[in-house]
This record gives structure tokens, C-alpha cells and sequence, in this order.
């Protein structure tokens, strides 16, 4: 009754359905450690962002790695260095609008620098002269902002060479403190609170941390494709033997008169 089920046909159908099965559960697992990671993430922004702001020298030192403290609010005292200022091509607005942001090195009491992150201005189309950007305060200020990690390979950034003076292509702390002949604070400092008075670039956004994305979604998809494997094997099953049976069931009725015209024809 089930015989077709050998046929080479059934076989590799079967052999497939029992590959995809695991395949589709397995991807189903990816996307929903991705949902874990995307909660536990969104956690670990908000508090972040909801603790108190600290000075950027608890956290951060000349070359260290700040991974596990971004997103923390930071403050710091100092002054801007105008001459040390660079602007980092290729960055947008929350509009999708191609522009600069203007990473201005804020000189500390001890002689470090940190980096801030001024925030965002719109390009003047031509890219090989530096832009016209607005003046940061001048005398010692504080400034309070989030702190950021340092811009590397891992980022998925280009680090292009041979750009105009003045202008990068990543967010590094080791990189500028070259430049700037002085050592600078690992990460640095993505600006929050510019002054309201003055006319400055556009702050840098917040970032989301309410939404959780399609993961959730795409897990279950997943699943359920693994579920329905099984059950479109058994239908197609049922379909062929029905189909088989009515065949067989069809040709029996149009041998009988050639087996009744054999018994009737005398010897």
C-alpha cells in the first residue's frame, strides 16, 4: 500500500523534509537569541541613560577600552581646542541627510583631552575642503554627554587614507591623541546637553531602546515552517495512495471483459 514511499522520488523528498526539520529549528533558535540579545541590550541602554551622569575620568583612562560602560552619562570640565578639531565624513542625521559630525577635543585641568562628539552638521557638497563649523564655547566649560567607544575595524567603518586635513573617517581616541600630541581619554563623549543659546550642530540622537524588532516573529516563523514539514509530508502521503488506489480501482473494472471474452472463447 505504502511501496511508492521506496520509490527514488519519495526517498529524496523524505531525506529533504528530515534535513530542513533541524535546519528551520535551529534558525528558528537564532533569531530568538537575537530577541534575548536585543532585550538585554535595551536594558542596558536604558539604565545607562537613566543613571546619574559621573566625570568622564572614572570610567575612562588614556587607551582603555570603555565597552562595558557605554551609553553611561558622563561629565566633563575643560576647554575646547578649535585647532585640534576634526570632522568625521560620511555620518547622517536622523534624517538620512549626509553630512559631518564635528569631534571637538575638550582639554582637561591635567593636560588629557577627551573627545566630544558636537554633534551633526550638513555637507557644503564639496568634500575636500573643511567645512564651515560652528565655534564651541570658549573659556572652561562642562559638558555632559554619553559615553561612547572608540570607532574600529569591528565597527564595520572604513578607515579611508589620504583624506583633506582636518578630516576622518572614524571616531578613535589612540588616533587623535597623535595628532594631538597629548593623551587622550579612551572613547569619548557623544555631547547631550549643548548649550541652548548658541547655535551649534544638531545633537546626535538618543538611541532606541523601546523597540524589540522582528526576531520574536521570525523565530516562530521559523518553527512553525519546521512543524508544517511533517504534516505536508503526511498529506502528500495520504494524497498519493488516495491517488493510487483510485488508479488501480479505475483499471480494474476494464480488465474484467477481457477475462470474461477469454472464458467464452471454446478451446
Amino acid at each position: 500500500m505504502y511501496r511508492f514511499l521506496l520509490s527514488r522520488q519519495w526517498v529524496i523528498l523524505t531525506l529533504v523534509g528530515l534535513v530542513l526539520i533541524p535546519v528551520m529549528i535551529k534558525l528558528g533558535f537564532w533569531q530568538f537569541h537575537r530577541h534575548e540579545h536585543r532585550v538585554a541590550r535595551n536594558d542596558f541602554v536604558a539604565r545607562s541613560l537613566a543613571a546619574d551622569p559621573v566625570p568622564v575620568t572614572e570610567l575612562s583612562a588614556p587607551g582603555k577600552d570603555v565597552s562595558d560602560d557605554v551609553w553611561r552619562r558622563v561629565t566633563a570640565s575643560g576647554t575646547f581646542d578649535t585647532k585640534g578639531e576634526v570632522v568625521v565624513r560620511l555620518r547622517t542625521d536622523t534624517d538620512g541627510k549626509s553630512g559631518y559630525m564635528v569631534l571637538s577635543p575638550l582639554l582637561l585641568a591635567d593636560g588629557r583631552a577627551v573627545l566630544v562628539n558636537r554633534g551633526w552638521i550638513p555637507s557644503t557638497g564639496d568634500l575636500t575642503k573643511f567645512p564651515e563649523v560652528p565655534a564651541p564655547p570658549s573659556g572652561k566649560v562642562t559638558v555632559t554627554g554619553r559615553l561612547r567607544a572608540d570607532e574600529t575595524d569591528s565597527s564595520g567603518i572604513k578607515d579611508t587614507r589620504g583624506l583633506p586635513p582636518r578630516q576622518v573617517m572614524r571616531i578613535n581616541s589612540e588616533r587623535q591623541a597623535q595628532s594631538l600630541h597629548r593623551p587622550v581619554l579612551g572613547g569619548y563623549i557623544e555631547l547631550t546637553d549643548p548649550d541652548p543659546g548658541a547655535k551649534g550642530p544638531e545633537p546626535v540622537a538618543a538611541p532606541d531602546h523601546d523597540s524589540i524588532g522582528p526576531h520574536m516573529a521570525y523565530a516562530v516563523q521559523w518553527w512553525l515552517f519546521a512543524a508544517f514539514v511533517p504534516v505536508g509530508w503526511i498529506i502528500l502521503v495520504r494524497r498519493e495512495r488516495r491517488d493510487r488506489a483510485a488508479g488501480t480501482a479505475s483499471a480494474a473494472p476494464a480488465a474484467q471483459p477481457d477475462v470474461a471474452r477469454t472464458a467464452a472463447t471454446p478451446e
